[in-house]
């Protein structure tokens, strides 16, 4: 029997800590707890998690530390994050998704909402649906067990969310997609972040591909497409 995914809930709130807890174990994970920033790490070091749910304000140093030391850990850069907050500045979301934050949940939220987004961020971690999975397109290659990319052989240093979108285009090669699906499904919003969000990473993408980068196309009016190079 498999074992259940492992949450690793962070919060400084004891009363919010133990009704995830409660909850989470209720639909079938298995759940850790750490109250600090700095203990949470540890926990980290010492298990890595299938998904760590993260608050924002702790007491010793900020959510967004704790994620960005996660993601630019070779061992746990794959963990998913999914970050809590009382803040609704746009800024704080921004943030959060610069340091590879996977998703962003607003207090007061609904317990049963959250453990949804957990299970469908899990499930994209798992990656079977309609994209059909690319390791190489062109002169670009990724190795998505390592989050590590690649031109001309070269390795390139992509953030966490770099990586996801270059691996969202290269899944949905040849198809448009629009700067409202990807806010949707790399970033995990709809609405809430303007969609020039999406056109500056596009652009600094580019930038890092390099040699490959003229095979992500503007689609004017629209979004952008990853095209196979010509022969």
């Amino acid at each position: 029997m498999p074992a259940s995914p492992q949450v690793l809930i962070v919060d400084d709130e004891r009363d919010l800590v133990r009704l995830l807890e409660f909850n989470l174990q209720q639909a079938g994970f298995e759940t850790a707890a750490a109250y600090t920033g700095m203990a949470a790490l540890e926990r980290v070091r010492q298990r890595i998690p299938d998904l760590v749910v993260l608050d924002l304000m702790l007491p010793d140093i900020p959510g967004n530390e704790v994620c960005r030391q996660i993601k630019a850990s070779p061992r746990t850069r794959h963990v998913p994050v999914l970050m809590l907050t009382a803040r609704t500045d746009e800024v704080d979301r921004v943030v959060g998704f610069e340091v590879g934050a996977d998703d962003f949940v607003t207090k007061p939220f609904s317990v049963r909402e959250l453990v949804l987004r957990i299970r469908a961020i899990l499930r994209r971690g798992g990656g079977a649906d309609a994209d059909q999975a690319r390791d190489q397109v062109g002169p670009i290659r990724v190795d998505p067990e390592a989050h590590r990319a690649y031109v001309e052989g070269e390795e390139i240093a992509l953030t966490a969310l770099e990586f996801k979108l270059l691996t969202t285009f290269m899944s949905r090669l040849g198809r448009v997609q629009t700067r409202e699906a990807l806010l949707q499904d790399v970033w995990g919003v709809s609405s809430e972040l303007q969609t020039r969000t999406v056109d500056t990473h596009v652009k600094r993408l580019r930038e890092k591909l390099a040699a490959g980068r003229d095979l992500i196309e503007t689609v004017r009016g629209i979004g952008y497409r990853m095209v196979e190079p010509e022969r």
